[in-house]
């Protein structure tokens, strides 16, 4: 189970760190649509998140409604919901019936999906491509993040105003949305399931204290 909760969480802090962004062409380069730029993301959705770092790929099941999100990794038996209303993350454990509670750092509130990505200072159009079907314009993204400055690729598809891939310039990460399905999310999906039994959070591994979320961030 231990095992799990560790998956869980380094996904769900994998996604976090990339989050995604509103189509403002703030560089220079062919501006995008008016229609993409004034309409901005759909705050309700479900797709298939695929991540790929280090040579490794990780599929999810990912879902959004009005701020919260939940994503599903079934390899891992377990799902977390992320609910920055309440200042609180579920990482639930089908299997044992069983729950974990953590705070949402401010630093994570800021990563939920949102109209700009986390500390962006500047984006320009760099070209075109057609991901997963959708037409989409790609932008070159700089954010700064505490002292470090950041430069990735965003892909906004313009059919359905939506950041469709989020990769590193240098090619050593990329966050990928498949099957995109726009519209309104059951509100269940973002509750605790009755029945499931509340754990204390287990230790962490020293190796990712510096990317788990709440107070061990800081460390």
């Amino acid at each position: 189970m231990k095992r799990s909760w560790v998956l869980a969480i380094a996904l769900f802090v994998a996604f976090m760190m990339v989050g995604c962004g509103k189509a403002k062409d703030e560089g220079k380069g062919e501006k995008p649509k008016e229609s993409a730029l004034k309409a901005g993301m759909s705050q309700e959705f479900s797709a298939k998140m695929v991540s790929t770092a280090a040579g490794r790929t990780a599929t999810s099941k990912v879902y959004m409604k009005g701020g919260k999100f939940r994503f599903d990794n079934e390899a891992a038996g377990s799902y977390t919901i992320a609910r920055p209303d309440l200042k609180k993350v579920w990482m639930v454990m089908t299997a044992g019936k069983s729950y974990i509670e953590t705070a949402v750092a401010k630093e994570q509130e800021s990563n939920i999906p949102a109209d700009k990505m986390k500390g962006e200072v500047s984006r320009k159009v760099v070209g075109s491509e057609t991901i997963d079907g959708h037409p989409a314009t790609k932008y070159e993204v700089t954010a700064k993040m505490e002292e470090k400055t950041m430069t990735s690729y965003q892909w906004w598809a313009t059919d359905i105003n939506f950041p469709v891939k989020t990769a590193a310039v240098d090619g050593s990460w990329s966050v990928e949305y498949r099957d995109i399905k726009i519209g309104g999310q059951p509100d269940s999906l973002f509750e605790l399931p009755a029945g499931y039994k509340k754990m204390e959070k287990p230790k962490i591994p020293a190796g990712m204290k510096g990317i788990m979320p709440g107070k061990d961030a800081k460390k």
